[in-house]
């Protein structure tokens, strides 16, 4: 889904930034993503006095922040977490060197629904395997959700079917790429939390926080992703314990102002709008969002926070 981001600044007044701008650096077409938040991530990140030694995404799915962070060095090295079995195969891939490969198998691959099916129904028994059949299902399966029960593309963009977004070439260079700055990259296998804890007295670190969207009874995160049973509550008292900067991007929810009220959080509402025209909002949440002009604090009640 591609949106854009309305930025309604006090001084700034109504401009849209289309994601089609900003460099697309994953190989993931992922559901939720977050490119339409990069324009914002650079914001933020200039704004600290110090460039981070570390970002932590401990939710990274497909990783947009934290490859944005490690392209354009807006902190020194990035450390994407991710619990998902499949989505981690791809990314330990990367950090292993082995992108060349999973490129050439991308490249190699006779794209045809016989042979997606065939080759998503032999067993894998190494990671780089798993990565592979991973970015295959992604980019063949409606909307990339890789959840089970999602089914394959019948008739895509053109009329291309289940090849309408599958693009060897540039999936190929995506992972090159990222192959080139893996120095800047590490990653984990692992609950979010847990990392959270790790690095909670670190003021040096700074943390991008996008978890699976079902506060509040949404349900969205249920049918997108294989883990998506999540504490919200925890969540946010964790966040509350960090010394190093963060900043969370939540659905817009009832239950998501109240946890932001209860924990001392400030939080903005960012208009968007999908391909479809329909205008939703999501909240970027932090402890100081004074780089963001025209920021309203949710801090004593829900009539003070306005949209």
């Amino acid at each position: 889904m591609q949106i854009s981001l309305f930025e309604d600044d006090d001084n700034a007044g109504v401009q849209v930034v289309n994601v089609a701008s900003i460099p697309q650096r994953s190989p993931f077409r992922y559901p939720g993503g977050k490119t339409w938040f990069v324009p914002r991530l650079r914001q933020w990140l200039y704004s600290l006095p110090a460039t981070p030694t570390l970002l932590v995404e401990p939710f990274a799915g497909g990783g947009i922040v934290a490859l944005t962070t490690a392209f354009e060095h807006l902190a020194q090295s990035v450390l994407m977490v991710e619990l998902d079995a499949d989505v981690a195969a791809v990314w330990q891939t990367i950090v292993d060197g082995n992108a060349p490969w999973l490129a050439q198998q991308i490249i190699c691959f006779e794209m045809s629904l016989a042979n997606v099916q065939e080759a998503l129904s032999v067993a894998s028994t190494t990671t780089q395997e798993i990565a592979f059949r991973t970015i295959l299902k992604n980019r063949t399966v409606h909307g990339g959700i890789l959840a089970q029960g999602s089914g394959f593309l019948k008739h895509g963009e053109g009329g291309r079917g289940i090849a309408s977004r599958w693009y060897p070439e540039t999936l190929a260079k995506r992972l090159l790429d990222i192959h080139a700055i893996r120095d800047r990259i590490s990653f984990q296998q692992a609950d979010a939390f847990g990392v959270l804890e790790a690095f909670q007295d670190r003021n040096d670190v700074v943390f991008f926080i996008d978890p699976p969207y079902t506060a509040g009874g949404k349900s969205a995160g249920n049918r997108l992703y294989t883990h998506y049973a999540l504490d919200h509550e925890r969540l946010f008292a964790q966040c509350a314990k960090m010394r190093g900067a963060l900043i969370m991007t939540y659905d817009n929810a009832d239950e998501v102002i109240d946890l932001a009220i209860k924990h001392s959080f400030m939080a903005k509402p960012i208009p968007m709008k999908n391909t479809h025209h329909a205008e939703m909002t999501e909240l970027v949440i932090g402890k100081d969002l004074a780089w963001m002009t025209g920021v309203k604090r949710v801090a004593e009640s829900k009539t003070d926070y306005i949209p």
